[in-house]
């Protein structure tokens, strides 16, 4: 667990997949630092078990019922909710159509664009609306939306997830002008290539690889998202987890209606 480093001793906050990934460093690190914090993933983390301020949910975040299960009962038990982490996300390496001509189930599939829209757009949307009912009622909250770099910048046989990345951007955009007044705070929080993350089981450096042309080495392919960033490295979990603690804290209470990169400067220029 990290160390405390910001007072979030009075702060209720929601973490959607926060099982595994980004979203086990946020709530890891939200709990360091006082925060009553849920885990709300498909899964539960057994090791959470072991830590007072952490509370675990099963949450269907593609399910609107479950959502609204999910913010209810915390809602019940804590009275409030101060912070919603809107993390939970998939992917699948998939091309729009399979120019190379030797792998058809690497073309986008019906399947593929629910899955992920299922997750990635719908989920956030409504996980938003259900906790943002809250939020105006009791005039104030922080809504933060893990967003991605391929979303801005486009991304080559990611295109479906870019695009529920696009729309999550957007959404955040559109909902800081519509919560502003009743104090409720909205942010974008845009990854791009970092480590430890739940990527590449499943054969995703493979089907990459066949997607971009490259060597299926994920010390290889680290290595180019290495050479394209400014800063020279990949990102670490802790620092995205540190921002979203800043933008839940009181610290920030003039930021909304914005997009923060933190991608160590990585972009397509």
């Amino acid at each position: 667990m990290s160390n405390k480093w910001i007072n979030l001793s009075d702060k209720v906050v929601i973490v959607t997949g926060g099982a595994g990934g980004i979203g086990e460093a946020m709530v890891r690190n939200f709990a360091a630092n006082g925060a009553r914090t849920i885990s709300a993933d498909i899964k539960i983390n057994e090791e959470y078990k072991n830590i007072e301020l952490i509370d675990s949910i099963i949450c269907d975040v593609s399910s609107k019922k479950s959502i609204d299960n999910m913010v209810e009962t915390v809602f019940k038990k804590y009275g409030r909710i101060d912070g919603l982490i809107n993390n939970a996300g998939v992917g699948r390496i998939r091309l729009l159509i399979d120019y190379y001509g030797k792998k058809p189930e690497m073309e986008s599939s019906e399947d593929d664009f629910d899955y992920m829209v299922n997750i990635n757009q719908k989920g956030v949307f409504f996980c938003s609306q259900a906790v943002a009912r809250i939020m105006v009622n009791q005039k104030r909250g922080v809504i933060v939306n893990v967003t991605s770099e391929a979303g801005i910048e486009g991304s080559k046989a990611q295109s479906i997830y870019a695009g529920t990345k696009a729309a999550v951007h957007a959404f955040g955009l559109s909902w800081a002008k519509e919560l502003g007044p009743y104090n409720v705070r909205v942010v974008g929080l845009e990854p791009a290539m970092n480590e430890r993350t739940n990527l590449g089981g499943g054969g995703y450096f493979e089907e990459l690889s066949y997607a971009r042309g490259q060597e299926p080495d994920p010390k290889k392919i680290h290595s180019d998202y290495s050479k394209k960033i400014p800063l020279g490295r990949l990102g670490r979990l802790e620092e995205l987890a540190d921002l979203a603690c800043y933008l839940v804290s009181d610290h920030a209470s003039y930021i909304t209606g914005t997009t923060i990169s933190i991608t160590g400067g990585k972009s397509k220029g």
